[in-house]
C-alpha cells in the first residue's frame, strides 16, 4: 500500500505581527515547525504501513525552508519526502495549493491514500484536502476520526459531523483528512534523526508539475484585500459575593440577564 501525507510547514502562531500600515502579516524567521494537524495525518500513515506493508511518502508546497519539516517526517520513519517549491508557487490560495499538490500527486502516481490534517493552524481554511480530491477526481472523506478498514481497493472510515460520525465506504485511491482524535503522534528516535539527515528530498518545480502559473501563486483567484489583528478580548468579570450560594445566585442571575439560560 501506498500511502502519500500532505503536509504543510507552519510558523510559530505566538510570533506572528500583523503590520496594518503595509497590510501584511509579518512572519517570525525561524524555520517552523510541522503543521501539528498534519502529524496525526503523518502517523495514520505509518500505522498502516506497518499493518499493510508498503511505503509512505510526504508531499509539502513550500520553499527551501521546508525542508525542516520534510527531515522531522523523514525521522519518524517516512520513506520518501517531495517538495514543490517554485516562485510560481508564492501567494498561492488554498484551491491553487490544492492545484499544485495534485499535480505533484499525478506526477508521483502511484498512491493509494491521500492523508492531511483537518487543517493548518496559520490559514484554518480546511480547503485544501478537499481542493486536492477536486482537482485528482478522487473520493474524500473529511475530519476522519478513525480509519476501521482498508481491504480490497476499499477503505471504510469514520467521518466525524455535528451529531456524532458517519460511517463511509470509499473506493480507492481516496483522500482523507483527519482530526486529533485518530490517535497519539508518535516521537522520532535518536536513529530515525540520523537517518532523516541523509535522506535526499525530491524536489519538483512548476515546470516539472507541468503548470504555466495559471491559477497559482498571484494568479490565485483570491486577493488578500486587509489585514488587521483580531480585536482585543473584552475583560472578564468578577463576581463576588460572601457565601458560595449568593455568588452562584448571581451569577445565574446575569446569565439569564442576558439571555444566555
Amino acid at each position: 500500500m501506498n500511502i502519500v501525507v500532505l503536509i504543510k510547514q507552519v510558523p510559530e502562531i505566538a510570533l506572528i505581527k500583523v503590520d496594518e500600515a503595509a497590510n501584511e502579516v509579518v512572519l517570525p524567521q525561524g524555520p517552523g515547525t510541522v503543521n501539528p494537524f498534519d502529524e496525526y495525518a503523518v502517523e495514520e500513515g505509518l500505522r498502516l504501513k506497518e499493518k499493510h506493508g508498503g511505503k509512505v511518502s510526504v508531499m509539502s508546497v513550500g520553499t527551501e525552508r521546508t525542508d525542516s519539516a520534510l527531515r522531522a517526517c523523514l525521522a519518524l520513519g517516512v520513506d520518501d519526502a517531495y517538495l514543490l517549491c517554485d516562485e510560481k508557487f508564492q501567494n498561492s490560495d488554498q484551491q491553487a495549493l490544492g492545484k499544485i499538490l495534485a499535480a505533484g500527486l499525478k506526477k508521483l502516481g502511484e498512491y493509494d491514500l491521500i492523508f492531511a490534517g483537518k487543517q493548518a493552524i496559520d490559514s484554518d481554511a480546511a480547503q485544501v484536502p478537499a481542493a486536492v480530491a477536486a482537482n485528482l477526481k478522487l473520493p474524500q472523506a473529511l475530519f476522519v476520526k478513525k480509519v476501521e478498514s482498508v481491504d480490497g481497493g476499499k477503505a471504510t472510515v469514520f467521518r466525524t459531523t455535528e451529531d456524532g460520525y458517519d460511517i463511509v465506504e470509499m473506493t480507492l485511491p481516496a483522500v482523507v483528512s483527519v482530526v486529533k482524535e485518530i490517535n497519539e503522534p508518535r516521537l522520532p528516535s535518536l536513529k530515525g534523526k540520523m537517518a532523516a539527515k541523509k535522506k535526499e528530498i525530491v524536489r519538483w518545480n512548476a515546470a516539472d508539475l507541468g503548470l504555466d502559473g495559471a491559477g497559482i501563486g498571484a494568479n490565485s483567484m483570491t486577493k488578500v484585500v486587509k489585514v488587521s489583528p483580531p480585536p482585543p478580548r473584552p475583560k472578564g468579570e468578577i463576581i463576588e459575593g460572601e457565601t458560595p450560594q449568593e455568588i452562584a445566585d448571581k451569577l445565574f442571575n446575569k446569565l439569564r440577564e442576558n439571555q444566555i439560560l
